[in-house]
């Protein structure tokens, strides 16, 4: 079995595609029980209350979508007093009829679009296993004033996030601005990084980037890191404070357990379950954390893919949503004992909140950040919902919290994201 990194990833349609087929066929499954649920009482002598106080929304809500016309509609037809059961249930299965044969325009739509990522990478300046070091400034003098950037990104997915097509590139926008951005692209992991811990990564190859980094930006640098990556920064920031300017954190989740930790509790469950694959692969495959990400939202991918078989091929939106989703689908499979300790420690301990969370024996606290820390949290950011990420801006002394309207993707690569985050993190940086 080869462990060398992939070609181009064949367009297949979101990942992991049957999944999603799976889950637009529950919506069938559970239609009937979310009908029968909702049906008035039978007969005058009959115990159950009536259609207006039963709870339909919990059954037809994850059927439909909660904003979905239709549900309101359903909603007035189940208390009318005297409505037909029957002609009831088939207007909702014509109106999952009709989602599904959107469901399918839009993946098919997505498969055959012409739009394909041509941006070349900028010059490598350091690599290590298979670990790049890419300069984004190389080709524009930095002034003075303007800091150098090392980028971290998450572990599970391709750096390209951050410069994702022409026109949408967060580092190449910082680059015009006559900053030098340097990405850290982890790459595929080989047969070394499979074996890995967040020690390893974060004390080890990250380290050893942030030297580099330091020697050619010739001092310290400014250390920004997105989702996963800003916990990888945070600790790293800690533990080398002679090369750290400042920190920016972006999307970064901290607590683990706010807003209830029983969805986290149960991703540590399953652990278990993934150590054949571990055993197999030495990784969490992508495919695996693919299910994971649905969980979060497992209607939402098919919802957006409907919205985008009603969309223009040609539009700039339809070209956005093809490059997120090319991205999307071509993930990067997880150390398994980072797997581990981030589904265990992580999640399930939410060692980070408490101050167990330690690499090298280290601790990692933020309340010993002496750099200026700028913190975006995403206002509707369901990967890193706010109230996971404000508690870590509170413990660190010096930030400025930044909280945009915009989701965790959208916050770096949408349509808006030069308003909603390039631009205020460029002048935060200048400020410097």
């Amino acid at each position: 079995m080869s462990r060398s990194s992939p070609g181009p990833l064949r367009r297949r349609g979101p990942r992991p595609l049957v999944l999603h087929l799976m889950l637009a066929a529950l919506r069938r499954t559970a239609l009937p029980a979310a009908l029968s649920l909702s049906s008035p009482p039978s007969s005058p002598g009959s115990t159950r209350s009536n259609a207006a106080s039963l709870p339909w929304k919990p059954f037809l809500g994850p059927i439909l979508a909660p904003d979905d016309p239709r549900l309101a509609n359903f909603a007035s037809r189940l208390t009318a007093s005297g409505h037909d059961p029957t002609d009831l249930a088939l207007a909702a299965f014509r109106a999952l009829n009709e989602d599904d044969r959107a469901l399918i325009a839009g993946i098919a739509a997505y498969r055959r679009h012409p739009w394909q990522r041509r941006l070349e990478d900028p010059p490598v300046l350091w690599a290590e296993g298979n670990s790049r070091l890419l300069d984004y400034g190389a080709t524009a003098p930095t002034p003075a004033s303007r800091p150098a950037l090392l980028v971290i990104p998450s572990l599970v997915n391709r750096a390209h996030v951050l410069d994702l097509m022409e026109g949408g590139s967060m580092l190449r926008w910082l680059a015009s601005q006559g900053f030098r951005p340097l990405l850290l692209d982890w790459g595929w992991p080989g047969d070394a990084e499979r074996g890995f811990t967040l020690t390893d990564y974060i004390a080890g190859r990250l380290e050893r980037a942030l030297v580099a980094s330091s020697g050619l930006a010739g001092g310290p640098v400014a250390l920004v890191g997105y989702c996963m990556g800003g916990l990888l920064a945070l600790a790293a920031a800690q533990r080398r404070t002679d090369l750290v300017r400042a920190l920016a954190l972006l999307a970064t989740p901290w607590d683990f357990h706010a807003g209830g930790p029983d969805r986290a509790r149960f991703l540590a469950s399953l652990v278990p379950l993934f150590e054949p694959l571990f055993a197999l692969h030495d990784a969490l495959p992508v495919d695996v954390l693919q299910t994971l990400f649905a969980l979060l939202d497992p209607f939402g991918v098919a919802a957006k893919y409907r919205a985008f078989a009603r969309l223009d091929p040609a539009s700039p939106r339809a070209r956005l949503f093809v490059a997120l989703e090319d991205w999307l689908n071509d993930g990067v499979p997880l150390a398994a004992p980072v797997a581990r300790e981030c589904l265990t420690a992580w999640y399930g301990r939410n060692d980070p909140a408490r101050g167990a969370w330690r690499v090298a024996g280290l601790a990692v606290d933020p309340r010993v950040i002496a750099a200026p820390s700028f913190v975006a949290i995403p206002s509707r950011d369901r990967i890193v919902p706010p109230e996971a990420a404000r508690p870590l801006a509170a413990l660190l002394p010096r930030a400025l919290v930044h909280e945009p309207a915009a989701g965790h993707i959208g916050m770096v690569a949408g349509s808006s994201a030069e308003t909603a985050l390039w631009r205020p993190l460029a002048a935060w940086l200048c400020a410097l």
